[in-house]
């Protein structure tokens, strides 16, 4: 008799165990866990990250120019020109966005 209510007692926690495991966390609550829908929200994603990306990129791109030793075969003032063109206009997009 106390062999069989151990192997109950093992049967039941391993059972419970798993449930644990496949249960989806989404479904789970804890004490600790906010319940509002603000806490809820994923946090917010930065407007237009490829805006961003692509203006560091240029400004990256106008200090190597910039800073080079010859000019490009007589570019380099046109193509610094053109940069700080395309950096104020995607400057000038993203104040707009908002």
């Amino acid at each position: 008799m106390k062999k069989m209510m151990t192997w109950v007692g093992v049967t039941m926690l391993v059972l419970g165990l798993a449930l644990i495991l496949v249960t989806p966390a989404s479904t789970r609550t804890t004490a600790n866990t906010p319940t509002t829908a603000a806490a809820a929200a994923p946090a917010p994603v930065p407007d237009h990250p490829e805006i961003r990306k692509a203006l560091d990129s240029l400004k990256s791109a106008r200090a190597h120019i910039h800073e080079a030793r010859h000019d490009f075969n007589g570019h380099r003032e046109e193509a610094l020109i053109k940069i700080d063109e395309a950096i104020r206009q995607l400057e000038i997009c993203m104040q707009y966005d908002r």
